[in-house]
């Protein structure tokens, strides 16, 4: 077995506790993933996202240079089992080497401000994927999430957590969270794709070599990039829209045309896109619910647009996978749910290597 994991946050998250006050390191600690349990559990290649929240963060490009800051340190103190990947020959060279590969993306467009050199510093900086937005718009395109409505589920679902159970107010205000909820989940942007800068940015990252990265990309935009561009792209952390209805997912048109065009999507581990449950229902994150979307996908766009995309750090525990060292039992869950081996092989490393090879210069 080998990995390979289109997205985490673990940069974020162990900046944000060095910061705190509390480091812990790449190495070893308390998070999904660290080098020890990668190296462990056969992991060949771990993306490692930038990510900056917009309104949280401050200057976006100057977060994404302290990020930039961390990873490196963090490359240099690890350097003896880590090597960074810069081009498609890194990966075997630092495979043969008896190192675990690190690609750098960032999670977050507007780092760019719509700068063209800001993109063309990122590439100099090691960046070979980015998420073109998060959940925000910005300067590249709109996001699916409307965080307005965002807003109104969370205070309809505090109003309803205020209520005495079992009561005629507590059940209508049960209904109006649900209600809420499901305008969040459900209210793709299907008018808001790319912008006209967006575009140009876009198509310098596909000549630079930097792959576009379609999650969280409003339904309008991934339609954009696939107008934009003429190689493979990706959705990095995203699962079936049929299969859970959260707009964070893909349509199966979507998946089709991915899949046409050589990209691969990951398998988001998140419990939000993996099943929907009424507001205020545990939702566990079950290795059930990952192995429903991954056969509907390989049905519907074919084995080889197959890929991870934990969002480890980014998420909270899923149930059955705690961290890096439980994709052992992902490997064998699926292989349970009717997945071959040879197939296996395709999803958890092979076909993100397929891209790799045609994009990374």
């Amino acid at each position: 077995m080998k990995i390979i994991d289109m997205h985490c946050d673990t940069i974020y998250k162990l900046l944000t506790l060095e910061e705190q006050g509390k480091p812990e390191g790449l190495r070893q600690n308390h998070r999904h993933i660290d080098l020890t349990r990668m190296k462990n559990s056969s992991y060949l290649l771990q993306n490692f996202a930038m990510f900056v929240e917009l309104g949280c963060d401050g200057d976006p490009w100057e977060r994404v240079c302290r990020l930039y800051q961390y990873y490196q340190t963090e490359l240099e103190r690890n350097s003896d089992i880590l090597a960074p990947v810069l081009r498609y020959e890194d990966i075997a060279a630092n495979e043969t080497a008896g190192k675990l590969s690190a690609m750098l993306t960032v999670e977050e467009g507007a780092v760019c401000q719509g700068d063209m050199g800001k993109l063309r510093k990122l590439y100099d900086m090691g960046v070979r994927m980015i998420t073109l937005t998060w959940n925000f718009p910005n300067e590249i395109g709109f996001p699916n999430f409307n965080m307005e409505l965002g807003d109104r589920a969370s205070k309809a679902k505090a109003a309803w957590e205020k209520c005495a159970p079992e009561t005629a107010e507590y059940e209508r205000k049960r209904e109006e969270a649900q209600a809420a909820f499901e305008a969040f989940n459900h209210t793709a942007d299907e008018t808001r794709g790319l912008t006209d800068r967006g575009k140009e940015l876009v198509a310098e990252m596909e000549r630079l070599g930097i792959i576009p990265d379609v999650s969280h990309l409003s339904d309008a935009g991934f339609y954009d990039v696939l107008a934009v561009t003429d190689k493979p792209f990706v959705a990095s952390h995203s699962n079936a829209r049929s299969v859970c209805p959260c707009v964070r997912n893909m349509t199966d048109d979507m998946i089709r045309k991915l899949a046409g065009r050589g990209g691969v999507m990951g398998l988001n581990f998140c419990a939000d896109f993996l099943e929907e449950k009424p507001v205020g229902a545990e939702k566990p994150g079950a290795i059930e619910a990952l192995v429903r979307h991954a056969k509907y996908i390989a049905n519907t766009g074919g084995i080889e647009i197959l890929g991870l995309g934990s969002d480890f750090d980014g998420i909270g525990t899923p149930l059955d996978i705690p961290g890096a060292q439980g994709m052992e039992a992902l490997w064998e869950g699926m292989h349970k749910g009717g997945f071959t081996e040879g197939e296996l092989d395709r999803i958890f490393y092979q076909n993100v290597l397929r891209v790799y090879r045609d994009i990374l210069k």
